[in-house]
């Protein structure tokens, strides 16, 4: 690694390629990822080496979205492909906004994607409730077809139609891990384990099996920078800050949490499973992995953060909250 670089991992979700306000046509994908590597090379010229996880939830969404379209014309693919597919778009336009930011800043640097396959456990309790929607509405007639001829799993959803539910287990083990390591080591940026990667199961052989599983790259985030042991995990979010009674009118925001703190909070039920609720279970297991620090906070207000002027820290204890 050069000389004197800390390590740090950024994990932000597919929104900010793709939000819900616009039409998610490429041009628009590619602005917005020219957007997202300004901040990336920001935290880089801070002195850090990294490493990048985004989510992909609507673009595999619309991938799922075509292959319905066109299943009478084209045999669709199962979701740990389409996981892969968006994988490779989506690195490729963060790859090459990357660089051209570096390029603009004259720093000599190279970027790579890593198509990551993401080990979770065949016995995870998830698959036995799958319970994350994904892809199209299907009609009542179409929901029952699939669910004869795939056996997907499908549910109501508030009167829009059918959608297939799948499971979400907990990542344990990344394939390339040591390839990261390597890669961001070696001071190149390494984008990896877009969507939370591709979840794939050792089968009775020993040999990987993809599935049909949806992995929260918020844990697949955590679990890289445990296993790397990076000095900084970022979590980019939609708020700030993390705030206790978030929404009501007595909300509090909080600048630092303990992991002792954070924890109490999240079995009180104050971050929803939904929302906040991953992000701070990541950020305490990374924590009481030996990780450093772990900065929450949202894109406008990184680069604050970064000095200590926003965003919320999660640190072992209060004497670290320094930068």
């Amino acid at each position: 690694m050069p000389v004197n670089r800390r390590l740090a991992l950024i994990a932000f979700g597919g929104n900010a390629l793709l939000p819900e306000n616009q039409r998610g046509v490429q041009d628009e994908q590619m602005k917005n990822a020219e957007k997202a590597a300004e901040l990336m090379v920001h935290v880089v010229r801070k002195g850090y080496e990294l490493i990048i996880v985004h989510g992909n939830g609507p673009q595999v969404g619309n991938l799922l979205i075509q292959q319905e379209e066109a299943v009478t014309k084209v045999p669709p693919y199962t979701l740990d492909v389409c996981d892969a597919m968006t994988e490779g778009s989506m690195g490729f336009m963060l790859e090459r906004a990357i660089t051209n930011e570096l390029r603009r800043h004259s720093i000599d640097k190279d970027v790579i994607t890593l198509v990551t396959q993401v080990l979770v456990d065949v016995n995870d309790p998830a698959f036995e409730n799958p319970t994350k929607p994904v892809g199209p509405f299907y009609t009542k007639y179409r929901a029952q077809q699939l669910v004869r001829e795939k056996k997907w799993t499908m549910v109501e959803d508030a009167g829009r139609g059918y959608r297939k539910v799948v499971p979400s287990p907990k990542p344990i083990d990344i394939v390339p891990k040591w390839i990261i390591s390597d890669l961001v080591r070696a001071g190149r940026i390494v984008i990896a384990a877009g969507g939370g990667g591709i979840p794939v199961i050792l089968n009775g052989r020993g040999l990987f099996e993809g599935v049909e599983a949806v992995i929260d790259k918020d844990y697949a985030a955590g679990l890289i920078a445990r296993e790397v042991k990076v000095d900084l995990f970022i979590i980019l979010t939609g708020t700030e800050r993390v705030y206790l009674d978030f929404g009501k009118p007595e909300q509090k925001e909080m600048p630092v949490m303990t992991i002792e703190e954070a924890q109490a909070h999240l079995d009180g039920g104050q971050f929803p499973p939904g929302s906040m609720g991953p992000k701070i279970r990541a950020a305490v297991e990374y924590v009481k992995a030996g990780g450093k620090e772990v900065l929450i906070t949202d894109a406008n207000h990184l680069k604050a953060a970064l000095i200590n002027r926003s965003g919320t820290r999660i640190v072992e204890s209060r004497r670290e909250n320094i930068l």
